[in-house]
């Protein structure tokens, strides 16, 4: 199967740009190895996609509304900086082959990340992919988290492309029905959740990595 035709690319950054995911998982674990917190790895997988206010929501909802979740998450938080800043964060295979190649064919570039604005900006500089993107659209940024649809809508706004010009590439539940309900063609790239019946019937495709990704949009 071909891809459509296309102006612009809007990408998820955890777990699609960066390896992010897992190395999140294991800060949070040790946390709860820590505090005694059971089902951690559970209650991050299930908080994968969304933005910070909603995973302090879901987060209460599991422990208790006096569950001290913000003093464990800068503990996690600080974990994961000791180990991945400075560039350590592993970038996903394919990654800039993909970018380069839809620079050259000359698409706009958006970014539709969860994530607060501040540790997006230092991540992607870090990691020197920042100026791949056009317009950078952060989960501070919009009112509702995914799976709305308004972080794809905003990107699809701030680009100047109508969403069904644009392809939107996501590993999570919540970030793929963001951008279906957006009206993006959607392509599943699966990393700590496994692509779902539901996954397969709303996107347009389930790729195994941003190589192959590169190859459908792009060719060989």
């Amino acid at each position: 199967m071909a891809a459509k035709e296309f102006t612009a690319v809007v990408f998820d950054m955890d777990g699609i740009i960066f390896d992010s995911e897992r190395r999140v998982i294991e800060c949070w674990k040790e946390v709860a190895q820590k505090y005694n917190i059971p089902d951690i790895e559970q209650a991050c997988i299930e908080c994968t996609g969304i933005n910070a206010k909603l995973t302090v929501k879901k987060m209460l909802e599991r422990y208790g509304q006096d569950f001290p979740y913000d003093t464990y998450r800068k503990e996690a938080s600080a974990l994961f900086q000791s180990r991945y800043s400075n560039g350590r964060l592993p970038v996903k295979p394919g990654v800039t082959e993909l970018l380069e190649a839809l620079k050259k064919r000359g698409a706009k570039i958006g970014l539709a990340s969860s994530t607060r604005e501040y540790m997006v900006r230092k991540e992607l500089t870090e990691a020197g992919l920042i100026e791949y993107f056009d317009v950078l659209v952060c989960g501070d940024m919009v009112e509702n988290s995914k799976p709305a649809p308004d972080i794809f809508l905003k990107a699809c706004e701030k680009l100047n492309v109508e969403p069904k010009e644009a392809y939107g590439i996501e590993d999570s539940h919540n970030g793929i029905r963001a951008s279906v309900a957006a009206g993006l063609c959607t392509i599943m790239v699966p990393d700590v959740l496994e692509a779902t019946e539901e996954m397969y019937e709303i996107t347009e495709a389930v790729l195994p990595s941003l190589i192959e990704v590169k190859e459908y949009l792009c060719g060989r």
